[in-house]
């Protein structure tokens, strides 16, 4: 069923799993004013459109219920490896090999269903399986990647501690080299997937520098406990993880990694997911919110009638009509191999910044409705709440571009 149409205009549905695909496809081709789609190829756009229908099938529908719930839908996870979107962006190993873009597509559209599900891909793709695609032996590709990018391996990516957010110099967990291997001790916080993983890549303080290891989960000592309860991010899974005495043999070391340019650079890859996808959860804000407006009548006309209301939608669509050209051109920056840390800092800094706004403003038009699950923007408002802490928090990436913009680094 579709909401009724004002002005010839047809509108989408809410999270109740009604929306009419060619009533929303309607609805977001006439706000594509800059025609951005022009930019992308019929390859991209193919691709697009397979994650847009398994998010319109698989997430819409059940969103409200997980969300409330506070469950991570597990069931999907090998859904999402057949669809070739866990370690996309990697070559060989069984991984899919797709371009940056089209990596950016899929968090896109991932994300206008729920922050939570994007943040699986990311979790599993852009951290855990980029460190041993990175930094991993043959041996160690071979054993995790094919089964990783399938979904029948669940990894985790343990870099942020108690104690240790922003600053990932200061950690304390660490690793004791004993001659026979290696004895992990320490605690790590925020990290997604923990309670679920068949396998951590944890970072670690050692005598030689911050090192990376690979943890299987059922390895004594380790113990992962979901955070509860949670007021964003609830369709998703974020743990405290104990670590006590961890025996590990000497291969499990990602003998590539040294020092804090290994967990950042994997980190890299996920905050480049994310300036995506959270375009995608202003995206859905911004279709419930003019949808709404179309069919909601005060004062005996629709909401959409109004100057304010224009003045709102209006630069709801400005915002993200530019949030997604800067993803584009940052995708084909990192296509051809010329993205700079910094410049994915404005990505994630603009983006998330700007839908976190959008979101607030589109649950303003919903008025009292938009305090229910029946409706996206105030569920996407929270999840981005975590968004725009994790991978580097707002006032992180602002110091490093002040840095790069003065020369003068301000963190200390």
């Amino acid at each position: 069923m579709s909401i009724p149409a004002a002005d010839g205009i047809p509108t989408a549905g809410t999270d109740t799993g009604e929306t009419s695909p060619s009533a929303a496809d309607t609805l977001r081709t006439a706000s594509d004013v800059l025609g951005l789609d022009a930019l992308l190829t019929a390859e991209e756009r193919t691709l697009r459109e397979q994650v847009r229908s398994f998010v319109d099938e698989r997430i819409r529908p059940n969103i409200k219920d997980w969300y409330e719930d506070a469950v991570f839908p597990v069931e999907i996870v090998r859904e999402l490896g057949s669809l070739g979107l866990l370690g996309m962006h990697l070559e060989g190993y069984g991984c899919p090999g797709r371009s940056a873009v089209e990596y950016g597509l899929a968090a896109m559209e991932l994300e206008a269903g729920d922050s939570g599900l994007r943040t699986f891909v990311s979790v599993q793709g852009s951290l855990a399986m980029t460190a041993i695609h990175k930094f991993g032996s043959e041996e160690q590709k071979n054993r995790y990647l094919p089964g990783m990018a399938a979904g029948e391996l669940i990894g985790c990516f343990g870099l942020t501690e108690p104690t240790a957010g922003s600053d990932p110099s200061s950690m304390a967990t660490f690793a004791e080299h004993d001659g026979e291997g290696w004895v992990l001790s320490g605690a790590k916080r925020w990290i997604g997937l923990a309670s679920i993983a068949d396998l951590a890549v944890v970072w670690a303080q050692t005598a030689d520098g911050i090192r990376g290891f690979l943890v299987p989960t059922d390895t004594p000592g380790f113990t992962a406990v979901p955070i509860e309860p949670k007021l964003s991010m609830r369709a998703s899974i974020q743990c405290d993880v104990f670590l006590e005495d961890v025996r590990l043999p000497e291969t499990a070391v990602l003998p590539g990694a040294k020092g804090l340019r290994g967990p950042f650079s994997c980190l890299n890859e996920a905050r480049y997911g994310i300036l995506w996808g959270a375009m995608g959860a202003a995206r859905d804000s911004y279709e419930a919110a003019l949808a709404y407006s179309l069919e909601r009548l005060q004062f005996d006309k629709p909401l959409a009638a109004y100057q304010i209301t224009q003045e709102k939608l209006v630069n709801m669509l400005l915002e993200i009509q530019k949030g997604v050209l800067l993803a584009i051109h940052t995708g084909r920056m990192k296509d051809a191999g010329t993205l700079e840390p910094v410049q994915i800092s404005v990505g994630k800094l603009n983006n998330v910044r700007e839908a976190i706004t959008i979101c607030r403003d589109a649950r303003a038009i919903l008025g009292g409705n938009g305090i229910t699950l029946d409706y996206s923007p105030l569920r996407h408002a929270n999840n981005l709440e975590s968004v725009r802490t994790y991978e580097g928090t707002d006032e992180v990436h602002t110091l490093i571009l002040g840095q790069h913009i003065t020369g003068i680094g301000a963190f200390r």
